[in-house]
């Protein structure tokens, strides 16, 4: 789960570090307040989407009166702000954090991540600051600073003294950098975070602030933290993948034309590929779990065609705890209340498989049965090509 700029910067002050002040605006007049009630003569709005680059996109301004920060926030509510990394679809403004400018002498970049190649926290660390990592990675790789954390005693005060060193921080700031290092790292640790992201880490004539923050976390691990899943902002969200959390299932939306519904992250990973060995383009990742009763088969096939583009379904389900007729059951029942309008494979493996079949093939129901993964891959791109040629207007001679 992603959080906001300013929900992030809240978090990791509790624990010690660093920010700038600032306020949060849900309009131009609110965002001209904040500049007053913040002080000083200049400001940054901000405009608080999911999504990295929002400078380069207009979503960040500096301004040098209340007047400009009002037509920031004002130009910037509503907006769709469209990034390198939020696709084109882009990320809709609601809600703008104004915060006091402060005078820059460094820029630092500093990142905490959850290494699963070495199943550890890898605190990754760049003088070259208010660059993305990978162009950091990219064109100054000898600016990286890597250190793994030991997870039985966490974070220790040398290695963030190591970093500090490292990025060239000032003597006398080293002990600020030292605490701001070990309290993202504290944060991380005790809320459950995949990664915490200071972009940039400045340098002041004061000290250390993080002038930027992003946090993500676990979701599996959020009903251990109440407070934090209260901050997930669906706005920022796609649409179909948080009707799918809500509902218990695991839905990632494409950019393709067919459907997916498979039991299985590994399976509907290569299911997607299979499709496009076939010639097709998956339209989803969606996994419906060991569980694939009548109720979450009626769930997954609305979600599925939830989405416009969906020109075809493949349903690829192999039954290893679960039953292939009880699958082949739930698939029935969902198809009478709901049926589908596009093309319907299914292909079921596993226990009870031959049960399941037929009683597939005793529903009536327009369902195009296959045996093999290839082949049910094959068979969705042909019916999808079918019937897009016979929906196709006939030209008149």
């Amino acid at each position: 789960m992603d959080i906001h700029e300013y929900q992030a910067k809240e978090i990791l002050a509790g624990y010690g570090v660093p920010v700038p002040r600032g306020g949060l605006a849900y309009s131009p007049e609110q965002a001209a307040y904040r500049a007053r009630e913040i002080g000083g003569n200049k400001w940054v709005v901000k405009a608080q989407v999911h999504t990295g680059g929002r400078g380069k996109a207009g979503g960040v301004k500096l301004c040098g009166n209340e007047h400009e920060v009002y037509d920031a926030a004002d130009e910037m509510f509503g907006k769709r702000l469209v990034t390198h990394q939020s696709g084109p679809e882009g990320k809709i403004v609601y809600r703008v954090y104004v915060e006091g400018a402060v005078h820059i002498l460094k820029e630092i970049y500093l990142g905490f991540v959850l290494d699963r190649k070495t199943e550890r926290v890898m605190v990754v660390a760049s003088a070259a600051g208010g660059m993305e990592i990978e162009d950091i990675a990219a064109d100054k790789p000898d600016t990286l600073i890597r250190s793994v954390v030991e997870p039985a005693v966490g974070m220790q005060a040398f290695q963030a003294r190591e970093i500090a060193f490292g990025l060239g921080i000032p003597g006398e700031h080293v002990q600020k950098a030292v605490s701001l290092i070990m309290g993202c790292y504290k944060a991380l640790e005790s809320l459950d975070a995949n990664m915490v992201e200071i972009n940039p880490l400045v340098i002041t004539e004061e000290g250390v602030i993080a002038l930027d923050a992003k946090m993500t976390f676990d979701d599996n691990a959020l009903f251990r933290h109440p407070s934090i899943a209260e901050l997930r902002d669906k706005s920022q969200e796609d649409s179909r993948e948080t009707r799918a959390a809500d509902r218990g299932l695991s839905y990632v939306g494409l950019t393709g034309n067919i459907g997916c519904i498979v039991n299985g992250a590994g399976l509907a990973m290569a299911t997607m590929d299979m499709i496009k060995l076939a010639g097709g383009e998956p339209a989803n990742f969606l996994d419906i779990g060991g569980g694939a009763t009548p109720d979450r088969v009626a769930k997954a096939f609305r979600l599925v065609m939830s989405d416009d583009n969906v020109q075809a379904i493949l349903v690829n389900i192999f039954a290893g705890i679960n039953r292939c007729d009880w699958v082949a059951e739930g698939i029935v029942q969902a198809l009478e209340k709901n049926p589908v309008h596009v093309p319907l494979v299914v292909r079921l493996a596993g226990t009870h498989v031959e049960e399941g079949r037929r009683i597939l093939a005793r529903s009536g129901l327009p369902i195009i049965r296959a045996n093999t993964l290839a082949e049910a891959a094959e068979r969705a791109v042909q019916a999808w090509k079918n019937d897009v040629n016979l929906k196709q207007p006939k030209a008149v001679a």
